[in-house]
């Protein structure tokens, strides 16, 4: 299993040691913080004075791309030059982002604005420029727990998403499916008729693009217990959490659908040969029914062919106690390089503010507005009329860390590129060669050895209700 990377001063210094060039903003390095925060900035008048380029490095290499239907990126800059045209921002990409912003943030040649990958909230500060306090960012911001530490907000997110399945409503109303399913019961048997009935992939997989798997760790929160407190507090001294408390819910359950799905042969025919640029169009035309994958995943499908208004998204099946939830939460964020120069610190935080309050990046990527005056849902949410919003709390004063130390002591990498250990799943159930309630018993070994390791104190327990 793949353990999170957990960057260090030290590991930087080391890489700085070898070359001093590689370390630093994209105006030579100087460590000259501007005297500006994030809520001060008042867009059109703020930094008009300022000449400077900036560079970004994204995960959104499709917006890159002559051949990409939405809104590009060479239009959103076009679109900032008309207020900002002395600020030139160049873009650049990587395709297998949680990897290789890594290795950049640790080479230091990144630039001056990144989406903040898998960082330990302590070491935020070592790379990332703060926009602000906690308190004051809040009135500017939702997510404002997301990438702050201590007071701190380090990273503003480019977007909000909600969790649930993309599905192809034609392929459902061919299969005789009029009702969404609320239950894992509900969704296999929906599965079984579509596959009963229809052409289509039932279920997706998606599993030889890797990190598309590790979207399955998004649902075992808010969506799957129906309390915000579960991911960042209760969680963290939980013994046992994967076991089954028997009421559909839980983390449990969430893994299961897909564990079950696989088995039943209700996914494509082999898992090692899904491609994730092809699914798009595949599930545009019909060929695939289900995918499960956050809110942003839904313009990319839509965009991918003739048929937009067959995409749809659903609430994820699984009810607490009759009642459907979905986690809302922040997808990457921006942060801008400590070490850039003063005048690139305050350009590169009015092009964030601008992407946030003016661009309608969130919108046009069907994802929630981060700015707190934003209250436009996307129509693909329309099925969620029903479905409470959850955002999760952060973590209690003194534990901020620990989530992230659970999750290295144990490997199981839980929202941080997780995905061998979702790709398991599948490896083991097309296979046959181990039960899913034997995954469940090694993941709640490691999580319960983690918990001793870190000196934990137990509160909860997952079982039978």
């Amino acid at each position: 299993m793949k353990v999170i990377t957990k960057i260090t001063a030290a590991a930087v210094a080391a890489t700085c040691a070898i070359s001093l060039a590689a370390c630093g903003g994209s105006n030579g390095g100087s460590k000259s913080a501007t005297n500006v925060s994030y809520p001060e900035i008042k867009l059109g008048t703020t930094g008009k004075d300022i000449k400077t380029t900036i560079k970004v490095y994204t995960n959104r290499t499709d917006m890159l791309q002559d051949s990409y239907t939405g809104t590009s990126w060479k239009q959103y800059l076009a679109e900032f030059n008309k207020m900002y045209p002395n600020i030139t921002v160049k873009v650049s990409g990587g395709t297998d982002y949680a990897n290789s912003a890594l290795t950049r943030l640790q080479g230091g040649d990144w630039g001056d604005v990144m989406l903040i990958p898998a960082v330990d909230k302590s070491e935020l500060s070592n790379y990332f420029l703060s926009y602000g306090k906690t308190d004051a960012m809040s009135n500017e911001i939702k997510y404002v727990h997301a990438q702050e530490y201590k007071g701190e907000v380090y990273g503003v997110p480019a977007t909000g998403n909600a969790v649930g399945v993309v599905y192809n409503k034609k392929v459902f109303k061919e299969a005789g499916v009029d009702k969404l399913p609320t239950t894992p019961d509900e969704f296999i048997e929906d599965l079984k008729a579509i596959k009963e009935k229809t052409k289509a992939i039932p279920l997706y997989t998606n599993y030889a693009a890797g990190w598309t798997m590790g979207a399955w760790d998004s649902y075992i929160g808010g969506t799957a217990t129906g309390d915000a407190k579960y991911m960042n507090q209760e969680l963290l001294h939980t013994k046992d959490p994967f076991s089954d408390p028997k009421d559909g819910t839980h983390a449990y359950n969430v893994y299961k659908i897909l564990y079950d799905a696989v088995k039943d042969k209700l996914t494509e025919d082999d898992y090692s040969t899904t491609d994730w640029e092809g699914s798009k169009s595949k599930m545009n035309n019909g060929e695939i029914a289900t995918m499960v994958l956050g809110s942003w995943a839904v313009s990319q499908m839509q965009q991918a062919g003739d048929n937009p208004d067959d995409v749809g998204y659903m609430p994820f099946p699984i009810s607490v106690k009759g009642k459907q939830y979905t986690t809302s939460a922040a997808d990457y964020s921006y942060g801008i390089n400590k070490s850039s120069s003063a005048d690139n610190q305050e350009a590169s935080m009015i092009f964030v503010k601008w992407m946030t309050e003016k661009s309608g990046f969130a919108y046009n990527e069907g994802g929630i507005g981060v700015a707190k005056s934003d209250t436009k849902l996307p129509d693909l949410y329309s099925q969620f009329d029903k479905v409470k919003f959850l955002e999760d709390e952060p973590a209690v004063s003194g534990e901020e860390d620990l989530f992230n130390d659970l999750n290295s002591d144990s490997e199981l990498a839980i929202n941080a590129g997780g995905d061998k250990r979702v790709q398991a799943i599948v490896e083991h159930a097309a296979n046959g060669d181990e039960s899913y309630d034997a995954l469940v018993k090694e993941w709640n070994s490691k999580w319960n050895d983690a918990l001793k390791t870190e000196g934990v104190s137990v509160k909860y327990t997952t079982v039978a209700k």
